[in-house]
């Protein structure tokens, strides 16, 4: 079925339409982008229980992005009933008043007070801002409701809950080693709007995930593992789980054999989601081109020239694949797209919002995106994939004479000014001779220079998938859903 686009966002259009034509008379460029997203968490163990009615992208509000005289201002609130609370807008951020009444005039009149003061104290106090110009506004309309099974506001929560209890159980009951099995659901239904004078666009789909998180002890040793699933889905996708524990648990037992890899350089193959990690972590903050702005990312320098060798290729976008992060339109109204970040080793672009498209005279890609309706716009990932290859992953492994498979991801950092890279992966798996020995390394620290390591590249597997359990952050906070992955790749990597 169609995921139905919010009644209460419909209602909602035309006191908004009519909050822009007043702005409109004041004001270079008028938009607001309106949300109503509601979902569901569940957080199980053997032990404990949470249900919440929230999730990081449940949200219901509006927030209006006004430019004059190249300044651009933003103010987040909520239509309803009640008394104002108004908070100062401020350059190029987000201010938030709940209970803001739903009469237009109202609203736009405090809306130009609270911009012509923050305008005084920009220039009282000489401050340095981006002066930009004025955001594009093409017609353009759009209406899209998403493919989902199941709606999370429909889901039946007490069958859904009593199959991931038993789930946890099962896991627990696989070895006396098993000390805890966690298990963390959540689905949102999202509905946007966002409106202009020119554009009215809406959209309304279904993302869901899951994860599981065995920890097992044996004689002082304690191991964990996260493994999980994610789609632009309903809660149908968590049916998926009850088959898959097994194999989970068992995968994380083997770690208590494990031992501690001996540091050195060494030929290795990522698993799909290491390589999700990588390009993530190596060329995904790393060209998201808001930086380029403040002159914070390497990448800058290098459009145009090799970054790594001809059989990488890698896409970002929310069309490149169909994951948590795969929408019709960013936040800021600018349509989805599909970029070739490293076409076969060349640099060819990075990945840009609106405003700092303007900035860099360039063209906003749709990786404009918010937190929520109370935070502002960041250039972000949503989907990024290294491309597939050619080899299997059984000619990948005959080809080395020793090194580590490298499987499942903890975690990772970049430092885009330096192209530094740094990925925690849960396990390696000793190859010798061509063949996978039995032995495990855990837990394994790849490090290095990212053109060194993507120009090491000499294998690509056949296959792709894509991981969307995680969540991203502009530096330490601003978090946001995405998804990364790609084949298996051949390469070379100091490990620790």
């Amino acid at each position: 079925m169609k995921a139905p686009f919010s009644t209460y966002l419909t209602k909602q259009a035309n006191v908004l339409k009519k909050l822009i034509r007043l702005l409109s008379e004041d004001f270079d460029y008028v938009s607001i982008l309106a949300t109503d997203s509601p979902g569901f968490a569940i957080s199980l163990s053997p032990h404990t229980k949470s249900i919440a009615t929230e999730t990081i992208m449940t949200e219901r509000g509006n927030v209006v992005r006004v430019c004059k005289d190249g300044l651009y201002s933003e103010y987040a609130f909520q239509l309803s009933s009640g008394t104002k609370e108004v908070g100062d807008l401020l350059s190029s951020e987000t201010s938030s008043a709940d209970g803001v009444t739903a009469d237009p005039a109202a609203l736009a009149a405090t809306l130009r007070e609270a911009l012509n003061r923050q305008l005084a104290v920009l220039k009282a106090t000489h401050t340095k801002v981006y002066e930009t110009e004025i955001l594009p506004d093409e017609p353009a309309e759009l209406f899209a409701e998403m493919e989902t099974a199941l709606l999370p506001e429909e889901a039946p929560m007490d069958r859904i809950v009593a199959m991931l209890q038993k789930a946890c159980d099962n896991g627990m009951a696989l070895s006396k080693e098993v000390i805890d099995c966690r298990i963390r659901a959540q689905s949102t239904h999202v509905n946007k709007m966002f409106l202009s004078a020119h554009r009215d666009l809406r959209q309304s789909y279904v993302y869901s995930e899951i994860s599981v998180l065995p920890i097992v002890s044996r004689n002082g040793r304690t191991e964990m593992a996260f493994r999980g699933l994610s789609d632009r889905r309903g809660p149908e996708l968590f049916d998926e789980i009850p088959d898959k524990i097994k194999e989970y648990v068992e995968d994380t037992l083997k770690m208590l054999d494990a031992s501690r890899v001996i540091p050195g350089e060494y030929d290795i193959i990522t698993t799909p989601e290491v390589s999700g990690l990588i390009a993530h972590e190596a060329f995904g903050h790393g060209v998201e081109m808001d930086m380029f702005v403040k002159d914070r990312a390497l990448g800058a320098s290098y459009i145009g020239k090799r970054v790594g060798s001809d059989l990488v290729t890698m896409h970002e976008g929310a069309l490149c694949t169909t994951d948590v992060a795969s929408y019709a339109f960013d936040d800021e109204g600018t349509l989805a797209g599909d970029v070739t970040e490293i076409d076969h080793g060349i640099l060819k672009t990075g990945i840009c919002d609106a405003l700092s498209a303007l900035r860099l005279k360039s063209v906003a890609t749709g990786n404009g995106k918010r937190e929520n309706f109370e935070h502002k716009v960041y250039t972000r990932m949503t989907n990024t994939l290294f491309d597939s290859g050619t080899s299997s992953l059984e000619e990948m492994i005959a080809s080395i004479k020793y090194g580590y498979l490298l499987q499942g991801m903890q975690s990772g950092m970049e430092d885009p000014k330096h192209w530094g890279i740094q990925c925690i992966v849960e396990r390696g798996l000793e190859i010798k001779d061509g063949k996978l020995t039995g032995k495990v390394v855990t837990p394994v620290v790849m490090t290095g220079y990212v053109p060194d390591l993507l120009c090491s590249v000499s294998m690509v597997s056949t296959d792709r998938e894509s991981f969307g359990t995680g969540y991203c952050g502009k530096g330490y906070k601003e978090f946001v859903k995405v998804s990364d992955g790609g084949p298996c790749l051949k390469a070379r990597a100091v490990l620790g």
